[in-house]
């Protein structure tokens, strides 16, 4: 099997991983309450993710399979982090008449998140169409390697049960799902460093 070549997004493509990600998420049924206009739906996202994707580029980490069919969005946990820039302003101008649905999104993804020092998976979105074929593995693996070498525990809030069975099979630990209003469940997942739990991935 052919591994696939991954590198460092630049600042500059904020936007076209920005819609990747809203593209490979529209089948999610979170989205189906943030969003309820479904012909507004992804570029509200796409608009909402944006502010996400920019943070973590500014002060995280983005890899990108080449030539854009997978990305992997991670921020380190591991000190202090500003929140991103102008975020209630940006936020309102994104998602509009949706803002009370993505500010209790907001609440409930922070009143989960753990306290200990890790890296956030904040997004791993594979374009359709590519999916199936070992994309999201080799983000995964490609930045647990740095995880374990230095020691650091990964989390993220997988979104649906298959994303959950993913993440299981490369050694996170889900914990009890917590639920958005219309009781759409997110499962909290953790990874400890591979010296912690044995395993690899």
């Amino acid at each position: 099997m052919t591994l696939p070549a991954i590198r460092r997004a630049e600042p500059a493509e904020a936007e076209p991983v920005s819609a990747l990600v809203a593209t490979a998420f529209l089948h999610l049924p979170a989205l189906n309450w943030l969003v309820p206009d479904s012909g507004a739906r992804l570029e509200t996202m796409t608009a909402n993710l944006r502010i996400f994707v920019e943070h973590a580029l500014e002060h995280g980490h983005v890899d990108l399979v080449d030539p854009g069919h997978a990305a992997a969005v991670w921020l380190p946990r591991t000190g202090p982090l500003p929140e991103p820039e102008d975020y209630d302003k940006r936020l309102a101008d994104a998602v509009g008449p949706w803002l009370d649905r993505f500010t209790a999104l907001d609440a409930l993804f922070e009143a989960n998140h753990p306290h200990e020092p890790h890296h956030h998976l904040v997004f791993l979105a594979v374009r359709p169409g590519h999916q199936r074929r070992g994309l999201g593995g080799a983000l995964l693996r490609r930045h647990h390697a740095v995880l374990d070498e230095a020691g650091v525990a990964g989390y993220l809030e997988a979104s649906s049960p298959g994303s959950r069975e993913l993440y299981l099979r490369h050694g996170y630990r889900a914990h009890e799902p917590f639920h958005l209003p219309d009781g759409t469940p997110f499962w909290p997942m953790w990874r400890p460093p591979a010296g912690e739990w044995g395993g690899a991935g």
